[in-house]
């Protein structure tokens, strides 16, 4: 089936999965705008590279972890004339440590990023997509937030607390036209993990049964299915893909 053309928010659109995920809703005929950080001198030449492999993307800097920022992002989208039909909550970090030795501007930089986003982000965009009777939310979660990971506290209660927050949300909106899902990645072939050392990085290629790590373009595919029209009848589900890593 196909779907008219909408237009699509993607936060960290500009690397890793969240790349993925914008060339994957343009690939489906969708407008695309992503978010970069404050500051981020790379987007302009990341938006050209882009541009000369077809992919046309608006950029709009934004930090997710603080509110009036996400509020200010939103007000300069609506000003430009754009209205946000698919929202993808990807932007995320990492600040690994044990609990014993995760200090407490670790703690609040994850989850006021990974989770606090979730709200900043979405709230400025949820009642339009009401009044149009039409939206779609996808929230980028993990494997970890599912089985937890040693020495990720943080990043697992964060990533646990986003499907709580897709599973609210969703019966909030359901009889709306907007329905709200989370997508659980496992270990993907992104930059972050293809730096990790090599015998560290085998270790977790060995845990995954198929035996290798996903693609960022497979999860992007299970997202532009989500926001599509074929996939309306599905609101507040949990939507694994880890090689069979996590089965729940």
């Amino acid at each position: 089936m196909t779907s008219p053309q909408r237009t699509a928010l993607v936060t960290g659109g500009s690397r890793g999965l969240g790349a993925a995920i914008a060339r994957a809703l343009h690939a489906a005929g969708h407008r695309v705008i992503i978010t970069h950080t404050p500051g981020n001198i790379k987007i302009g030449p990341w938006q050209r590279a882009q541009a000369a492999q077809g992919y046309t993307f608006a950029a709009y800097e934004v930090d997710v972890s603080d509110y009036e920022s996400a509020q200010e992002m939103a007000r300069r989208i609506q000003a430009d004339g754009h209205q946000i039909d698919i929202l993808v909550n990807n932007a995320g970090i990492t600040r690994d440590a044990t609990l014993r030795k995760l200090d407490k501007a670790d703690w609040d930089a994850v989850l006021r990023t990974n989770l606090d986003s979730m709200f900043h982000v979405t709230k400025p965009f949820i009642d339009p997509m009401i009044e149009r009777g039409w939206g779609r939310i996808v929230n980028i979660s993990s494997i970890n937030g599912s089985k937890g990971q040693f020495g990720q506290t943080n990043y697992s209660a964060a990533k646990a607390g986003v499907h709580g927050f897709t599973k609210a949300l969703a019966l909030e909106v359901a009889r709306k036209g907007v329905t709200v899902n989370t997508v659980s990645p496992g270990y993907l072939a992104t930059e972050m993990v293809m730096a990790v050392r090599e015998d560290v990085r085998q270790k977790i290629i060995d845990a995954i049964p198929v035996g290798r790590l996903g693609q960022p373009e497979e999860i992007a595919a299970l997202v532009a299915f989500i926001v599509s029209d074929a996939a309306a009848f599905m609101t507040g589900s949990n939507l694994a893909m880890n090689g069979g890593q996590h089965m729940y």
